[in-house]
């Protein structure tokens, strides 16, 4: 059995393992991380932390969708990175027996950032993995912005403001 949360990006429909996330909370402002790859909008203050966004539309091909107070962001671990992902809505923690989770690649090759796809009462799921949603290029590029961004002149970072 493994617990899945689900989520949604505009109609696309994804999970990840529960046991990666830390927690769920209202969108915040995301403040822009020079240097950054592309595929990270930015970066938020949580408790004291820097964490990164990462743009799930873009590595999706959707469009982009401006932050909103109904929107959540999903704090999780993608191997020892904490990551923020900004989603449209957080649907639900769902238990899926092992037999109903098909790995991706068997379905769709190339599907790089799905580690599987679960079969639920309402539907299919895709399930993202966070290890590889970075490549090690990206990754290598966060590093260096956000060691930049860790100690900005004028003291530390400031607390991210909710959007109107």
């Amino acid at each position: 059995m493994v617990q899945l949360l689900s989520f949604s990006l505009g109609e696309l429909r994804l999970a990840i393992p529960a046991a990666v996330v830390r927690e769920v909370t209202r969108a915040v402002a995301i403040t822009p991380l020079p240097k950054a790859p592309a595929v990270v909008e930015g970066v938020i203050n949580v408790r004291g932390r820097l964490v990164p966004a990462l743009d799930l539309r873009r590595r999706f091909d959707l469009p982009a969708n401006p932050i909103n107070l109904q929107q959540h962001l999903i704090i999780a671990h993608a191997d020892a990175r904490l990551v923020a992902l900004r989603v449209d809505r957080v649907e639900d923690l769902t238990t899926v027996p092992d037999d109903d989770i098909k790995t991706a690649t068997h379905i769709v090759p190339g599907a790089e950032y799905a580690e599987g796809i679960a079969k639920l009462s309402d539907g299919l799921v895709v399930i993202h993995d966070l290890a590889r949603f970075l490549s090690l290029e990206e990754g290598g590029q966060l590093d260096i912005a956000t060691s930049g961004a860790a100690a900005p002149p004028g003291g530390p970072p400031r607390k991210a403001r909710r959007p109107r």
